[in-house]
């Protein structure tokens, strides 16, 4: 018989209803048996026993909030009867034991991936074409309408056929109210010219100039990390000339984050070509002649150590902390048992955690960094009148996360139980295996941009709600929470946890079919459908305040 309700930890107070439970129905966990006071919706929270005003919430065994009144035993968890509360987290010294888990099963198994002159394997091999300023925006959408239509690499355009069939029908005088428009257009053009580059991206943005230079500082580094990425083996800049990101800081950028940086480069400046139609003319040239070298490289083998993955969470829900995220924690743990390196990032979504993974940071400099960058996060949104407390999302509230330390305590399932091996500020490159943690806001495409500048090569997204977010340069893995939602959202899901909630499947077996499809995925055996729909999202962060 299926569970009607799981506690996380030992030490919580509170349930997760994994169904939705009527006013006055009496469910049991490990022997002890509740009656709720309300209707609990599924992913949401009951209390176990009797609360006062001001005791302490906890779930995944830390404190996640504290009631604003008294609750009894079965009632809801509310954003009326509890508020975020998280404990204070300090530098201490601390050995943490890591038990790693079973990787026998993977152990010498590989990866088909592109080979750099560095060491480094991409699992894609991509032509960039990048901005250094959001003047030249226009004239990368003309080179990319021009190259993906032409070479292969549109998402095939039943859109614009089905606008063509409605106004067929309008033209013929027929009813459009209920006109037919499944015209069953296969969503991928597979007839690719060049059968070893696996796409050319565009990275358009609206910095560069107008803003401070500080913005147009990391900009650049953020640039500079996108064209030094294993998945990218050749670039073509388009420059306008007089924007405060100047070509030369991106290029001794680019050298100062890799000196050895070999690949081809194609560096464009509008105000010094006589028209726009030469610039775009060259560029399309030039890199046409790229893409026939680039198309050269093929897939070899690759031992799974060489895999950086990054993990991430979007649209959550009240399962994503007890199925997908664990899970893809689990993952994390075998890759970094097999040698790889795992990015966890979202600084804002990491409250209530920190002084876990501070206690599983090996160097204390690494840990006191930590520190560091998530007291200065959260100081500067407290002078804008904001906070980590307000983080959850609407949507996120209505599906059970109702504090940040809620959403955040499990937002950082994903990194597993590995010890802590890095700390790294937004842009800075991972270089150390194991887990890493990378300093981003928690807003989906403002942390998968950090995830891929510092070095993932794949990115294994979970959700409960749902998003199509992607990455030019990084293939992205969704892996929904929940069974109802793989089913709706067939189009953009990748891998179902549901199994996990449902009782059917553990964390480790789902764990492990995840790594299973990262291996094909950067073999370019499977395709994560945000790459078959060219959901490319780029957002640089320019240091504000974003949550």
């Amino acid at each position: 018989m299926k569970p009607n309700v799981l506690k996380v930890h030992p030490k919580d107070n509170v349930l997760v209803a994994l169904r939705d439970l009527a006013k006055g129905e009496t469910v049991s966990y490990e022997g002890d048996e509740y009656t709720t006071r309300e209707k609990i919706p599924a992913k949401h929270k009951l209390f176990i026993k009797d609360m006062n005003a001001g005791d302490k919430v906890i779930m995944y065994g830390v404190l996640v909030g504290k009631t604003q009144s008294a609750v009894p035993a079965g009632g809801l968890v509310t954003t009326q009867n509890i508020k975020h509360a998280a404990d204070p987290y300090e530098y201490r010294p601390f050995h943490y034991e890591w038990h790693a888990p079973d990787v026998s099963k993977f152990r010498g198994r590989t990866f088909n991936g592109y080979h750099r002159k560095d060491g480094r394997v991409g699992t894609a091999n991509y032509w960039l074409f990048m901005p250094t300023v959001f003047c030249e925006n226009r004239n990368l959408d003309v080179i990319r309408e021009a190259l993906h239509n032409e070479l292969g690499y549109a998402v095939t355009d039943k859109y614009k056929q089905k606008t063509h069939h409605l106004l067929e029908l309008y033209k013929n005088g027929a009813d459009l109210s209920n006109a037919n428009l499944d015209l069953k257009e296969s969503i991928v053009n597979t007839n690719r010219i060049f059968k070893n580059v696996d796409g050319i991206k565009f990275l358009n943005h609206q910095g560069g100039c107008g803003g401070t230079r500080q913005d147009a500082g990391v900009l650049s580094k953020l640039l500079a990390a996108y064209a030094d990425h294993p998945n990218v083996a050749g670039v073509t800049i388009l420059s306008l000339g007089c924007q405060n990101l100047q070509t030369k800081i991106l290029l001794d950028d680019i050298k100062q984050r890799n000196p050895a940086f070999d690949k081809p480069l194609l560096v464009y400046e509008q105000q010094q070509v006589q028209s726009e139609e030469q610039l775009i003319t060259e560029a399309i040239r030039q890199t046409f002649l790229g893409l026939i070298e680039i198309n050269k490289l093929e897939r070899k083998p690759a031992t799974l150590d060489k895999l950086v993955l990054g993990v991430k969470c979007g649209g959550s829900d009240g399962f994503s902390g007890i199925s997908a995220n664990p899970a893809v924690g689990y993952c994390s743990d075998l890759l970094v048992a097999l040698g790889g390196t795992v990015l966890l990032a979202e600084f804002p979504e990491l409250c209530g955690a920190e002084q876990n993974l501070i206690d599983r940071t090996r160097n204390e400099a690494a840990a006191k960094k930590f520190i560091q960058l998530m007291k200065s996060y959260s100081e500067a949104a407290i002078r804008v009148g904001s906070g980590f407390d307000m983080n959850p999302s609407p949507g996120n509230i209505k599906d059970g996360l109702i504090t940040d330390a809620i959403k955040s305590t499990g937002a950082a399932k994903k990194g597993g139980t590995s010890p802590v091996e890095d700390v790294l500020d937004y842009t800075e490159p991972a270089t150390r295996h194991g887990l890493n943690l990378v300093c981003t806001p928690g807003n989906d495409v403002e942390a998968t941009t950090g995830k891929a500048a510092s070095g993932a090569t794949l990115i294994l997204f979970t959700t409960g709600l749902g998003t199509p977010t992607g990455n030019p340069v990084c293939p992205t893995i969704k892996v929904a929470t929940n069974s109802a939602l793989a089913r709706r959202m067939k189009d953009i899901i990748d891998i179902d946890c549901g199994p996990i909630v449902e009782g059917e499947k553990t964390i480790e077996q789902m764990g492990e079919e995840i790594l299973e499809y990262c291996i094909k995925a950067a073999s370019g055996e499977v395709t994560p459908k945000a790459v078959l729909l060219n959901q490319d999202d780029f957002i640089p962060w320019k240091r504000g305040v974003s949550l």
